[in-house]
């Protein structure tokens, strides 16, 4: 077994034992704080309650898509198919709703399906045809990169109903959207299930040695088949609440998020490897990612420049990564 699966340390006591992550997130943790007391130092409104509810709000699709791919990396898997997944997904939305009149709330749904389809697919491809997850969802990203742009010939589609757009724009309590608040709810339901069930802990065992889990009598292929079909509908989900916010939908939606949403996963303290990783270390993950987008941008940077330094700090969590391994 993983040996991180085991560990107990416990942020040096900062967070209570309940919430059930180990010492992997304090790092993650001190950086963000950091992070946020530079970008308070440097810039003007960092700090101000509508800068925060507006990086709040830029980082739900990332997030919910984190949430997915923290599944598949903590059995050991990963997924390059979710930017290509969210783009075909919002197609077939966007032409089932504008161009067939079907009622939006029944495209949304369908989107849902799209998703759950290819990550059943992927599924079927890791677990049946044994082929390495990597091989798996790169060939369904091009395959549903393909499909999206098949599904209006290329064509962007806007004019969605305004009840649709209000979703991720109206706040209510001037706080939260209710695309935020799923965001918020889908978090507490995903940690819920890490930390207190069955299956979660299955998650873990699996990433761990899967052999071993296997021998324990867990069902290693139906939680890795669960695993691809949850972060194929994580991704259709976060391409619905993109599409609300943009009011638009191209089939080149979610190109290179798949990087994003992996380094989120690793930088909150996932591992490559499988056997660790939390959501509470993914959602720190996500905000320094977000933080970082949204402190550049109020420091006036290049977005060229922005997407060198996201990277470097991809390269380094990776690097972490290694050298926490080695040292294991």
């Amino acid at each position: 077994m993983n040996n991180q699966l085991l560990a107990k340390t416990r942020l040096g006591g900062v967070l209570p034992k309940w919430i059930g992550v180990d010492s992997s997130v304090a790092g993650p943790l001190l950086g963000l704080l950091l992070l946020c007391g530079v970008l308070t130092v440097f810039t003007d409104n960092f700090l101000s309650v509508s800068n925060l509810l507006n990086v709040l709000d830029q980082v739900t699709v990332l997030g919910i898509m984190a949430l997915g791919m923290t599944l598949v990396i903590l059995i050991g898997g990963i997924d390059l198919s979710v930017g290509a997944v969210l783009a075909v997904a919002i197609m077939v939305m966007s032409w089932l709703g504008q161009a067939l009149g079907v009622p939006m709330w029944l495209a949304m749904l369908a989107a849902l399906v799209v998703g759950a389809a290819c990550g059943a697919t992927t599924a079927l491809l890791v677990v049946r045809a044994g082929l390495p997850s990597f091989i798996a969802t790169l060939a369904m990203m091009s395959v549903a990169r393909g499909l999206a742009y098949m599904v209006t010939d290329g064509a962007q589609v806007s004019g969605f109903p305004e009840w649709f757009s209000n979703l991720s724009v109206i706040r209510y309590g001037g706080v939260l959207s209710l695309t935020v608040l799923c965001f918020l709810l889908l978090a507490l339901l995903f940690w819920f299930v890490l930390r207190f069930t069955v299956a979660g802990r299955s998650l873990y065992a699996i990433g761990g040695s899967a052999k071993v889990a296997r021998l324990a009598g867990i069902r290693v292929k139906g939680y890795t088949s669960a695993v691809y079909i949850l972060s194929g509908i994580c991704a259709a989900l976060g391409g619905i609440i993109m599409t609300s916010r943009l009011d638009t939908a191209g089939a080149g939606a979610g190109v290179g998020y798949e990087l994003d949403v992996i380094a989120a996963v690793v930088i909150g303290g996932g591992s490559l490897k499988g056997g660790a990783g939390s959501v509470v270390g993914t959602l720190v993950g996500v905000l320094i990612i977000g933080v970082l987008r949204n402190g550049l941008n109020l420091a006036g940077i290049s977005p060229f420049v922005q997407q060198v330094v996201i990277g470097a700090v991809i390269a380094f969590a990776v690097m972490l990564d290694l050298l926490k391994r080695k040292g294991d």
